[in-house]
């Protein structure tokens, strides 16, 4: 892997524990898009896992938006 480069070593390093691609982007203070292709072409070379969040088929979480309600009525 002679072309890692020093943006692939910082991915590496800071994916040692699970973060969202937001996160890494921020903390390298590399732009959303630029850190996504980056990611995109590690897991392409099986250098990075990535994992889709649970997100329940779509759905809302109906607790949440009732809470939400409940203090938009108290506003």
């Amino acid at each position: 892997f002679s072309h890692i480069t020093p943006e692939y070593k910082a991915i590496s390093q800071l994916c040692l524990q699970v973060r969202s691609v937001a996160e890494v982007s921020a903390l390298l203070r590399i732009p959303l898009g630029v850190v996504r292709v980056l990611i995109a072409d590690m897991a392409a070379e099986g250098l990075v896992r990535v994992h889709q969040p649970q997100l329940d088929a779509g759905r809302p979480d109906v607790n949440l938006l009732e809470r939400v309600l409940s203090g938009l009525r108290r506003l």
